[in-house]
């Protein structure tokens, strides 16, 4: 999706206003003892009732309104009967259509207290993510993303998950420009315009640079370790980006 009209991010920035509202309720119910099943239908009932659909639902007729990743899964979590506990590191992925526009949001937290190896973890993605978004401006490279985001994991001492990135959304959940990798692609040449709409989602972990499917068809799986994601929905401009969510 490009913007061109005003009514167009106004429409962004409703729904974005959805789902980070539906990702902040749902993290503040996310204590020890909560289900995962439980919290997602705190996040399908506020779909309802603000007239929006669940996109991956509504796209890929996943089965759940949101997606919970808990510990080794990195993402695409099943909303299920696991009962959080303390120390367990979540990530919660809210995207939703709302009067015809798509916004995307996630991030990750632990549950109770994160160890100091979680915290450190959290902090980096969620650096990476914000540098990332701070140097969006039109005609920018598209890989400048991925070069970011890998300049952080390696400063850091993490690494980045390799396929899994971000992409556009807009008027569906994905859409052009495609992928867009949390790696550096000298090879990507694309390069970002002037109300271009995209996510900025940095995989970071603590050992994996794969993420395999599970056997449920969905969860994207850590062999070893774990890792962290946080999101925005947000609109490239000649200057400062607009972050709707």
């Amino acid at each position: 999706m490009t913007v061109e009209q005003a009514y167009e991010l106004e429409g962004l920035r409703r729904a974005g206003a959805l789902v980070s509202g539906i990702l902040a309720t749902m993290r503040e119910a996310a204590v020890a003892g909560a289900v995962s099943r439980d919290l997602d239908a705190i996040g399908a009932q506020m779909m309802r009732a603000a007239g929006a659909r669940s996109a991956p639902a509504l796209t890929y007729d996943f089965p759940g309104a949101t997606c919970i990743s808990i510990n080794a899964v990195a993402a695409h979590g099943i909303p299920d009967g696991t009962v959080l506990r303390d120390g367990d590191l979540v990530n919660i992925d809210v995207s939703a259509e709302l009067d015809g526009y798509f916004a995307d949001t996630g991030g990750s937290f632990v549950v109770g207290t994160a160890s100091e190896a979680q915290q450190r973890l959290l902090d980096a993605t969620r650096e990476a993510r914000d540098a990332a978004i701070a140097q969006l401006r039109a005609g920018n490279l598209i890989n400048s993303i991925g070069r970011t985001v890998e300049g952080i994991a390696a400063r850091r001492g993490f690494r980045v998950i390799r396929n899994l990135g971000s992409h556009g959304v807009g008027r569906s959940l994905h859409e052009a420009p495609g992928s867009i990798p949390g790696y550096y692609d000298p090879r990507d040449t694309r390069r970002l315009h002037d109300g271009m709409v995209i996510t900025i989602e940095p995989f970071l972990a603590t050992h994996c640079t794969q993420v395999d499917e599970g056997d449920d068809g969905w969860a994207m799986r850590c062999r070893r370790g774990y890792a962290a994601q946080f999101e925005h929905t947000v609109v490239v401009t000649h200057g400062a980006p607009i972050i709707v969510t």
